[in-house]
């Protein structure tokens, strides 16, 4: 076992072996958060196969989706059952599956998540029912970690040879935390010693695909973590093209393949007219943020509650609930810019 990062020229060949990475983060748009997405009563194999086929249209490779530690704790091998079942699901869509084990964000008041029934809609509040994994007093509590390394070396060593898996994303946005409307109660630091173990633990199974933690807000400390530790660079930017021609100059400096993991603000500058077209010149693989418009209500502006004006476009998504696209104009364009990128490789 090496405990290091793959060299570089590990990274580059395994990096120019893939296509174009073009894809999305999932979450179906009957869940209102990734625990009742993955739990039995929640978990709808047809529905999410109906929603892929949306994206295997546009030509999408690769989806990025949130594992709850929650389910995984109470019930191991049908939460692993219903893993291999979403790969098979992606894989006979053409779309390779990039699992995140953790993530500190939440926008609602589900600070540590619950196995059982989930939190009802809140029409107009963003993501009002969104839990993080494995929660904040899990995190804020070095006692309850070693609860999580049997997790971590459990589902890695399950695919860690799995062709169907891109690669491994161990912890969405660490130091983030509760925010609801203009308050906001991060984590904070006291996530980064976690994050350490979290890799410590990962290359404990040794997996065929890279590992990465991607940046996302400038943290100094947390940054250079992310550098130390991934084999692949990776970043969030909800930034127009200026802001995330800048940041993946500053990435490439790092001498990795670097991909984005989040991106696409419509309200922010950050639309797909407007940097699809940078992340294919560059060949940075990208994955914006949302497929079919639901009860997360990502449509609407981060912190966005009841009675807040409706936001002049869409902040996420692609799909209406009915399926129809928000913007064909969007949709046009990603296939054309797929089928491009594929063109080039031949």
């Amino acid at each position: 076992m090496n405990a290091n990062p793959w060299p570089a020229e590990e990274a580059w060949s395994w990096y120019e072996r893939q296509p174009w990475l073009c894809g999305f983060n999932y979450v179906p748009s009957h869940a209102i958060n990734y625990t009742e997405m993955w739990m039995d009563d929640g978990f709808d194999p047809a529905l999410i196969d109906r929603e892929l086929a949306l994206a295997q249209d546009i030509g999408f490779n690769c989806a990025r989706v949130v594992l709850p530690f929650v389910v995984w704790e109470r019930e191991p091998q049908a939460f692993k059952s219903r893993f291999a079942r979403f790969m098979e699901i992606c894989h006979a869509r053409g779309i390779r599956v990039i699992p995140a084990l953790f993530d500190d964000c939440c926008f609602g008041t589900l600070a540590d998540p619950v196995f059982g029934p989930q939190p009802r809609m809140i029409p107009g509040w963003y993501g009002n029912g969104w839990s993080p994994s494995p929660g904040h007093a899990i995190v804020r509590d070095p006692k309850a970690w070693p609860r999580l390394e049997p997790y971590v070396k459990d589902l890695i060593g399950a695919f860690r040879d799995d062709p169907r898996l891109l690669l491994w994303d161990l912890y969405n946005e660490p130091t983030n935390g509760v925010c609801i409307g203009k308050l906001s109660f991060p984590v904070g630091e006291v996530t980064l010693p976690l994050v350490e173990n979290v890799f410590r633990w990962a290359r404990g199974i040794d997996p065929a695909q890279p590992l990465t933690l991607g940046v996302w807000n400038n943290n100094p400390k947390l940054d250079d973590m992310a550098f130390r530790l991934s084999d692949v660079n990776s970043f969030h930017s909800y930034d127009a093209p200026e802001g995330l021609k800048k940041r993946i100059q500053q990435l490439n400096e790092r001498g990795r393949p670097v991909i984005c993991t989040e991106w696409m603000c419509r309200g922010n500058g950050s639309t797909v007219a407007a940097c699809l077209p940078v992340f294919r010149a560059e060949r940075i693989g990208a994955m914006h943020w949302g497929l079919v418009n639901g009860r997360t209500q990502t449509h609407l502006n981060w912190g966005h509650l009841p009675g807040d004006p409706d936001p002049a476009v869409w902040q996420h998504d692609l799909f209406r609930p009915d399926f129809t696209a928000y913007d064909p104009g969007e949709i046009a364009l990603f296939k054309l810019t797929i089928a491009l990128a594929a063109d080039e490789r031949k």
